[in-house]
């Protein structure tokens, strides 16, 4: 068991699905990815930066793409409480996990061509 599983492990059943569906999809869309944690919550890295950060809280999920990531969907995500390169999604509503995965996506593409 590693790190990110005792994390989740910490949390309800409802949240550790929420999480797990999270893990899942960036896996997904970065399989290379190294997984850690950073500043106590799962982090994803690819090519030894950054890719996105995730974490349960008492009242919403904490979902950070790096300003950038932000910038970049800073329309879809205006109806969210946000922090710079930060969101909080609602635990008492349905999470955007199609939001989500465009995000990384777009995470990915760029650390892919930074990495050139």
């Amino acid at each position: 068991m590693n790190e990110i599983d005792q994390y989740i492990q910490n949390y309800t059943d409802e949240v550790q699905n929420l999480l797990k569906q999270v893990r899942n999809l960036i896996r997904e869309l970065a399989p290379g990815a190294e997984e850690c944690l950073t500043y106590g919550i799962p982090t994803f890295k690819t090519h030894v930066k950054t890719l996105v950060h995730f974490g349960a809280f008492k009242k919403h999920l904490g979902f950070y793409a790096t300003p950038s990531g932000h910038e970049a969907f800073a329309d879809e995500l205006s109806k969210y409480k946000q922090g710079k390169g930060s969101v909080q999604f609602p635990l008492n509503k349905p999470l955007p996990f199609d939001l989500i995965r465009r995000m990384v996506a777009f995470r990915v593409n760029e650390n892919q061509a930074r990495a050139k």
